[in-house]
């Protein structure tokens, strides 16, 4: 006889059978029904916040005042605050030092030459580890000269400069504050909720007005998408800090200020250099966003090269933006390790002790003295650069001439046998159905609080007018999210299994995981050109690591204890894995499938540039025609869909975990 809990398993998986043979017949039986008001929801039902939203934007920008500050001399204040030091990295690595405008421009003192910059990396990755990481951080600077990406490269550095501090500094402060108040963390994680769900795009409209089109919007921009995992790391790392450290700190008789800045975050200062890193990396990857509004750099350039369809160039732009991520990624990392050395005190003059620093700077002034008379070196000469453009657009020409028919095999299998069944299943659910369906998943996930937030998020994207839109994000994003799993989880347990392939597929990830989103979009593009085949592929991908990286971790933690029981029980290698290995890493790979849909629907917005007609292409349009409203909403609803999935399966997991005795 069944329990009540595996009836009531049973009961939702017939419910999504049912559901499923409902969606894929369900416009022929609205209309033979004559309720098509089951399949589109009522427009006379919908409720237009975003009218609401752009009028409460406009008298924000234009009336909003306290006494005689306006919102918008608040804005400028914190533009002006930003732009100050960010002109100044400009020109240090860039542009150099000027006096006038226009045609009166006099230049005072050049950039910092780029000899002196790389020499200061390799000095840094010295000091920070050894001279290995000192010769692979200088490979990578070498690399944007010589293959003339130093210019671009160097004005994306000032923006990283600018954003990290700010985004790292701040994240710190509000993960403290969060840490001290229940109530403060309780406040923030919704809030982090949405700035890590909201697309970047649906923010970049308000950004706009109230910062205008320039370098700095594309900051704040850079600041608000960087900030929360910093946020969500320091709260962790200062719970975690041994509780008998703080006693001790305690009993010293420190105040709550010092207890906090000599004891909490001195100890887990590893882990927030984890979060540095996390900023660091989010903040490369908004270069191309960034570039949207106003940042040049290496950004800039992909965009340019993504609009002209020139392979070759947006794959150099791509490739140095990899490089130049690498490079600080390893730079971090090993400063992260070196924080907590203690080193042996160094004796004699300034000098002496300050060898690397004293090297940089004399070599700064004499760059900056011989310059005037050996360009050389202050620019690298660009008749000396090289140049891959030729290489990879004649890639993709070959492949196109010769593979032409089996490519658009490929397409067609895909889009007549997987994409388009599961494209009629969702924009053929009754919308009543499917928030009962969510409805129900909640509450036999998480029990009626999880049902209400389901119900209430789902509710709210059908009376916002955008269910229909929300259904092609989620047929996209599911089709997508299945391919990577069925591909990521076998990769996983590979890699977990075999060191040799493991080692080959972490490289393959790792490169992946570094390509900006969009540099994806040109080759799958130049090979299957727009369409949601080519969205697919694109989403894929990018969110196929978080797939691989979980699988593979679930199965190495499986307890070795169990392993032997199986191996003393006469189990086969299949049968580990199936009925040990996969069931005992399943908690793991649920949180991967998680992670996988996050960075699914990330990608959406940027896929909306291929053609794809879903909630991404709602708000790239609202950016284009600068309708905060319609922005808002639309990446609210993207936003409420990562939620639901997000707390859905994080229950699942927990659930697993508990079945499986790995939590009460």
């Amino acid at each position: 006889m069944k329990t009540r809990g595996e009836r009531q398993t049973l009961f939702v998986w017939m419910l999504i059978i049912a559901t499923i043979i409902i969606g894929y017949y369900g416009r022929d039986l609205a209309k033979l029904l004559d309720a098509r008001w089951l399949i589109k929801f009522p427009s006379a039902w919908v409720i237009r916040f975003n009218v609401e939203i752009s009028a409460a934007m406009k008298w924000l920008v234009e009336d909003a005042a306290i006494g005689p500050i306006s919102f918008t001399d608040v804005t400028r204040g914190i533009a002006w605050l930003i732009e100050q030091p960010y002109q100044l990295s400009l020109a240090l690595l860039a542009d150099g030092f000027i006096v006038g405008q226009g045609a009166e421009a006099v230049p005072v003192l050049p950039a910092i030459s780029w000899i002196v910059v790389t020499t200061a990396v390799i000095a840094l990755g010295q000091y920070c580890r050894d001279w290995g990481l000192a010769a692979l951080v200088g490979a990578c600077f070498l690399y944007l000269a010589v293959f003339g990406q130093w210019d671009s490269a160097m004005v994306t550095l000032a923006s990283v400069i600018i954003a990290v501090p700010i985004g790292a500094g701040g994240g710190l402060l509000l993960g403290i504050w969060a840490y001290r108040h229940p109530v403060g963390e309780r406040i923030l994680s919704p809030i982090l909720d949405l700035m890590q769900t909201i697309p970047i795009f649906a923010y970049l409209v308000p950004i706009l007005f109230m910062f205008g089109f320039g370098p700095v919007s594309a900051l704040v921009a850079t600041i608000i998408y960087a900030t929360p995992p910093m946020v969500r790391i320091t709260t962790l790392a200062l719970k975690s800090v041994d509780p008998e450290i703080l006693d001790f700190g305690r009993m010293v008789g420190t105040t709550r200020r010092q207890l906090t800045w000599r004891v909490l975050v001195p100890s887990s200062s590893q882990t927030l250099m984890v979060g540095v890193n996390q900023v660091i990396m989010l903040t490369l990857n908004m270069v191309i966003i960034a570039s949207m509004i106003g940042a040049g750099g290496l950004g800039f350039d992909v965009l340019a090269a993504l609009r002209r369809l020139d392979i070759g160039a947006g794959f150099e732009a791509g490739i140095a933006i990899v490089v130049l991520a690498i490079a600080v990624d390893r730079l971090s990392q090993a400063f992260a390790e070196r924080i907590g050395h203690i080193d042996r005190p160094v004796t004699g003059s300034w000098v002496s002790r300050h060898k690397r620093t004293t090297l940089v700077g004399v070599l700064l002034l004499l760059t900056w003295v011989l310059g005037q008379f050996s360009p050389l070196l202050l620019k690298y000469p660009e008749s000396q650069t090289i140049t891959t453009g030729v290489f990879w657009n004649d890639t993709v020409k070959y492949l196109n001439v010769n593979y032409f028919d089996a490519l658009e095999a490929l397409k067609i299998f895909f889009l007549t046998w997987f994409l388009l069944p599961i494209k009629k299943v969702m924009l053929g659910i009754p919308w009543p159905l499917a928030i009962v369906l969510l409805s129900l998943l909640g509450w036999r996930a998480g029990g009626w609080k999880l049902a209400l937030l389901c119900l209430g998020l789902s509710g709210l994207i059908a009376v916002s007018g955008l269910w229909a839109k929300a259904m092609v994000t989620v047929y996209l994003c599911g089709a997508s999210v299945i391919l990577a799993t069925v591909i990521g989880i076998p990769l996983g347990v590979l890699a977990a299994l075999n060191r040799h392939a493991g080692t080959a597929i972490n490289l393959f990830i790792d490169t992946l995981q570094t390509l900006p989103s969009f540099v994806y979009l040109i080759p799958v593009v130049m090979l299957f050109r727009v369409g949601d085949f080519t969205a697919m592929i694109a989403i894929v991908l990018y969110a196929l690591a978080p797939a691989v990286r979980y699988a593979a971790h679930g199965v190495r933690s499986v307890s070795k204890d169990l392993i032997e029981a199986g191996q003393v029980s006469g189990c086969t290698r299949w049968q580990l894995l199936r009925h040990i290995r996969l069931p005992m890493a399943l908690p793991q790979i649920l949180l991967g499938l998680n992670q996988t849909i996050m960075l699914a629907l990330s990608m959406l917005v940027i896929t909306a540039l291929v053609g794809t007609r879903d909630l991404g292409q709602e708000v790239y349009i609202a950016l284009t025609k600068a309708d905060t409203g319609r922005g808002l909403v639309a990446g609210l609803a993207i936003a409420f869909i990562a939620i639901i999935a997000d707390r859905l399966l994080k229950a699942g997991a927990r659930n697993a975990r508990i079945r499986f005795g790995l939590e009460s």
